[in-house]
């Protein structure tokens, strides 16, 4: 007799830690979620601007984006780690780095804030490649505008459900990006080759302020995730599939979303290459198999953004329970994700939300590393227990020094590195002052 399969059961684990036998997730299956969280809308537009607007030719952009991006993926696997051993969600964590009152009000807002742009921009950026793509393959016209809300709120529901969705929905999805991302780079070579256009030197060159420039606004959009890492990893089967799990998967993904994005940046000038693949093809099963790309990598990556969030509200008002924090979170990412400037301007977006993020994400990484040594201790964990509510000056008085002298610096200047290893350094040195 066949064992009846485990129902998807809507998650209710909230600032407890998860029971050891759910502790069962394995190295391969964070990379393939990682994997999957990778090549979408919202990931590329670094990588593209980085020709757009940076002037550099696919092959640097894809070299600067890259590093910038790895050096955020290193500290946001260093961060799984606690998450991995004690069960526990990040921002409840992070409580024993930043203090209660700063990781409650301050780092979850932030954290929350983060997920719920994020995820307006890639539900916009998806719902704008569906719209183009159904025109092209059925000559139905469905307003970008519409779509998104409408996926908005699937994914959103979805993300209810918690980390069984997450990691069941990304298995499915995994072949099907695989097919369209591999349609994609197939229809860009062509191009190239029919065009007589090189791939990584057309329409750019070097020039080292851009090199680093867009170097540092990757690593301002990935370091983030040092806040919300523990999150997923929280039901690893130990801290080294955790870790090398995570690693994995966003290095290899990154690499293919910086290939991808730049490539149809700098031989078409798109921002876009969803919608640009789309109109390099009239064969309607490459179409259909990138428009169904297309929106599985929104909701994965969405799904990610929602979760993760959810988990910051719950950190900042723990009495609304996890479903609650969820739906509230939900309701708000449908709303905003009625406002196409937040892909626009994405530039802009990204370095304002770096301010506030740089400096807090510095606090977390120097504190795990060089203060606790990569390891939260049972005495850090009882002392959350017991309620108290601590403040860490020495995180407050980083945080209101580095946020106005990141937006003081020229953004050729790459302020994101800059203020990330002042702010870290002057943590430091503040903690050793106040012994």
């Amino acid at each position: 007799m066949q064992p009846i399969p485990r129902k998807i059961e809507i998650e209710r684990f909230g600032l407890e830690a998860v029971p050891l036998a759910r502790k069962q997730t394995k190295w391969f299956e964070y990379a393939g979620i990682q994997l999957a969280f990778s090549v979408n809308t919202g990931n590329v537009l670094v990588p593209a601007l980085a020709v757009l607007t940076g002037g550099l030719s696919a092959g640097w952009a894809i070299l600067s984006t890259v590093l910038g991006a790895a050096a955020a993926f290193f500290l946001v696997s260093l961060l799984s780690l606690p998450g991995a051993k004690h069960g526990l969600p990040a921002q409840f964590v992070i409580r024993t780095m930043t203090g209660t009152l700063v990781s409650r009000y301050f780092a979850s807002p932030i954290r929350s804030l983060t997920s719920l742009y994020w995820f307006s921009v890639q539900t916009i950026g998806g719902s704008m490649v569906v719209s183009a793509l159904a025109e092209r393959l059925a000559g139905i016209t469905v307003p970008a505008a519409v779509l998104a809300p409408v996926f908005a709120l699937i994914m959103a529901i979805l993300a209810l459900v918690g980390f069984d969705a997450v990691k069941k929905a990304t298995k499915w999805f995994l072949p099907l990006l695989f097919l369209g991302q591999a349609a994609m780079l197939f229809l860009i070579i062509q191009f190239s080759l029919q065009t007589d256009s090189p791939l990584f030197q057309a329409g750019g060159t070097f020039a080292a302020g851009p090199f680093f420039f867009f170097a540092s606004l990757a690593f301002v959009q990935y370091v983030s995730g040092v806040s919300a890492s523990s999150d997923m990893t929280r039901y690893a089967k130990n801290v080294q599939h955790a870790f090398w799990g995570v690693l994995a998967g966003n290095l290899a993904g990154f690499l293919l979303t910086a290939l991808l994005g730049t490539l149809y940046a700098s031989l078409l000038g798109s921002m876009n290459p969803f919608v640009s693949a789309g109109e390099l093809t009239d064969s309607a099963v490459l179409l259909s198999v990138m428009a169904l790309s297309a929106i599985v990598s929104m909701i994965s990556i969405n799904l990610s953004n929602a979760y993760t969030g959810g988990y910051s509200m719950l950190n900042a008002f723990p009495s609304l329970g996890r479903v609650n924090c969820a739906i509230l979170f939900g309701t708000g990412a449908t709303i905003l994700s009625c406002f196409p400037i937040l892909v626009s301007q994405a530039e802009q977006y990204i370095s304002i939300l770096g301010a506030a993020i740089i400096p807090l994400s510095a606090i977390i990484v120097f504190d795990f590393v060089f203060i606790k040594n990569r390891s939260i201790t049972d005495g850090d964990l009882s002392a959350l227990m017991t309620g108290k509510k601590h403040v860490n000056l020495s995180a407050v008085a980083v945080v209101i020094i580095f946020i106005p002298v990141y937006l003081s610096i020229p953004s050729f200047a790459s302020p994101g590195f800059i203020v990330f290893f002042l702010s870290g350094i002057s943590y430091l040195l503040f903690k050793k002052i106040r012994g």
